[in-house]
């Protein structure tokens, strides 16, 4: 069994939040404050047992700012669950949620709404809406209904009340983000030790061979002489301070033993080259948090074997904290492949460039107090091999678009070393400030990439700068290669109100040869040893400020040097000329226009 579905509306920043959800792990990402966390719990609201029903009576705080209470409205989070039917337990659960017994989807249903003795007195006219306060409101769980939660209306059924004790059948566990892992391992309730302890299965007999040896040590201690004196000494010290109206028995020993009390001892020792047998808290922070998240790992496979739970979810509030980079691509790959589902949210590109396209959800916030949801694997955007080809290409580096507020989309890494200083420098923005990213892509296949951004997949703004040839930049081809090129798809095609296409006539390196760069590109080609070419730049650049030539001559000297700033580039390698070049912008003056249509397009 899985969760399937989510709706969230009108809770927190989402108004109507609408998501498929595929098994196994699911990544939501996002910018800061576009609601990962308030997802993470919303689904707690509807589905656990060990949240207090104190945070499931809302305040006014947890309802969408564009949601007026005087009015009688809801908040609803509903969970759908798929892949139950046939088993034993799961069935148990959810088969009374069922919302039809054909697709065998279940539901249940979070639902904040003015209480029922308030609905009928709205109906029959006997209150007025529009006066409601937060206390005319109350919390219900629902199972199944014919309703769709995206769409029903706050005085519709969504199905026949559930008992809150069946989500007890249910396990839910959540990690926040700021834990306390060492506390957490050191105390019994909270450490999973406890819970894979319970789900071990443990014979009877067992247990009570474990409680004998433990009677048998207590009664060997407390009968040491040393032991006994002590308590004696105690016990007078006590009645000599109480008297004796308040005289009561002291010795020292341990309690009674029982197996829980056994299991509450129990603590994880570990060892290594150093040391023998030392407590967790002494071990780093980030291999705590992996060892406290295995040991959930395990439990809840035990009890999955076991089959002793109806479900079970762990969620988990950026797992990446205190993880370096390798150990958060190992975690995610482990968690991804296990036969229970896990939720989480990351601020981690190298957690999202190893998940596959399908199991992300992407929430985005376009300066609206609103956040919207997409899940850009699953809306059958790009076909089969176009998801195998972005996938490949997501690494921890264009992996980073997900996250991005707008994104600009180029060639390779000369274009990402230029443009966001020199759009700096000449337009006084700061990309990074307003939430671009420059991303290459490493080639020219723009159209898988393009096909991505739309309001069902990446509903940002795209902007796509490019070559006018499409022709790979680091591309060493002879007449007859030419020939013999694959078919570039139109980008022109893909243009939409999410998509703008900005391309030169020729190559990157020919468009910054502009004369409010040649001081720049002058110096450029100094520090990389290009001495000659240099000079023929600054003698240019000097000609051009002292107004020496005419337009047609500008021109056609304008037009020699781009061959030779190209050949340079090709020559010290375009992406090194380019790291160069980035470090000699302060006296730039110019920026070629399809770059600054492209900014200007983004609407920063």
């Amino acid at each position: 069994m899985f969760i399937s579905r989510i709706v969230i509306r009108n809770f927190r920043n989402f108004v109507l939040l609408d998501v498929p959800i595929n098994p196994g792990a699911t990544c939501l990402i996002g910018e800061n404050n576009t609601g990962k966390t308030n997802l993470l719990f919303a689904l707690r609201l509807a589905i656990d047992a060990n949240l207090s029903s104190t945070y499931r009576l809302l305040s006014e705080h947890d309802i969408h700012s564009a949601i007026s209470i005087a009015n009688a409205n809801q908040v609803v989070i509903s969970i759908e669950f798929s892949d139950y039917f046939g088993k034993v337990n799961e069935t148990a659960l959810v088969g009374c949620w069922e919302v039809d017994d054909v697709s065998h989807i279940a539901r249940i249903s979070y639902r904040f709404r003015p209480r029922q003795s308030v609905r009928e007195a709205i109906e029959n006219a006997e209150i007025e809406d529009g006066g409601l306060t937060i206390e005319d409101y109350h919390w219900e769980l629902t199972g199944g209904g014919a309703n769709d939660p995206a769409a029903v209306e706050w005085s519709e059924d969504l199905g026949p009340s559930v008992r809150f004790s069946d989500l007890q059948q249910f396990t839910v566990i959540f990690l926040h983000a700021l834990r306390d892992v060492n506390q957490d391992l050191r105390q019994s309730r909270q450490s999973p030790l406890a819970k894979l302890i319970e789900a071990s299965e443990i014979p009877e007999t067992e247990k009570n061979e474990l409680v004998a040896i433990l009677q048998n040590a207590n009664t060997e201690i407390s009968q040491r002489q040393t032991i006994h004196e002590t308590g004696e000494a105690i016990h007078e010290a006590f009645k000599r301070t109480a008297g004796e109206a308040f005289d009561i028995a002291v010795r020292l020993g341990v309690a009674q033993p029982s197996f829980t009390s056994i299991s509450r001892s129990l603590t994880v020792l570990l060892s290594d080259c150093a040391l023998t047998d030392f407590e967790t808290y002494r071990n780093g922070l980030g291999l705590n948090n992996i060892l406290y998240i295995s040991m959930l790992i395990e439990s809840f496979e035990r009890r999955f074997k076991s089959e002793k739970t109806a479900g079970q979810i762990l969620l988990v509030e950026e797992p990446e904290a205190h993880l370096h980079p390798q150990l958060q691509r190992v975690l995610y790959e482990i968690l991804k492949n296990k036969p229970f589902q896990t939720i989480l949210s990351s601020h981690s590109t190298h957690i999202t460039s190893a998940a596959n396209l399908k199991s992300i959800v992407l929430l985005t916030n376009n300066g609206q107090p609103r956040t919207t949801g997409t899940t850009p694997g699953i809306q059958n955007v790009l076909s089969k091999s176009e998801v195998a080809d972005m996938e490949r290409y997501l690494d921890a580096t264009r992996s980073t678009m997900l996250y991005a507020r707008k994104v600009i989309l180029v060639e390779g890494p000369a274009e990402l070393f230029v443009i966001p200083p020199l759009v700096k420098k000449i337009m006084g923005i700061d990309l990074e400030r307003y939430g671009v990213s420059v991303i290459p892509i490493y080639g020219t296949h723009f159209h898988v990439y393009a096909k991505m951004f739309n309001e069902l997949a990446l509903p940002k703004k795209c902007a796509i700068i490019a070559d006018g040839d499409l022709i790979p930049s680091d591309a060493h081809l002879t007449e007859s290669d030419e020939d013999d090129l694959p078919e570039v798809p139109d980008l022109g095609q893909l243009e939409s109100e999410y998509v703008g296409i900005f391309r030169c006539k020729t190559t990157f390196e020919r468009a910054l040869t502009i004369s409010g760069l040649l001081g720049c590109l002058s110096a450029a080609a100094t520090e990389a040893g290009a001495s000659n070419v240099a000079k023929k730049l600054h003698k240019a650049d000097q000609s051009i400020k002292q107004g020496k030539l005419e337009p047609a001559e500008r021109k056609e000297m304008l037009s020699g040097l781009r061959d030779t700033v190209l050949s340079t580039a090709k020559r010290i390698g375009k992406a090194r000329f380019a790291q160069i070049l980035s470090k000699h912008f302060d006296n730039a003056q110019g920026i070629p226009k399809y770059i600054k249509d492209a900014v200007d397009w983004l609407e920063l």
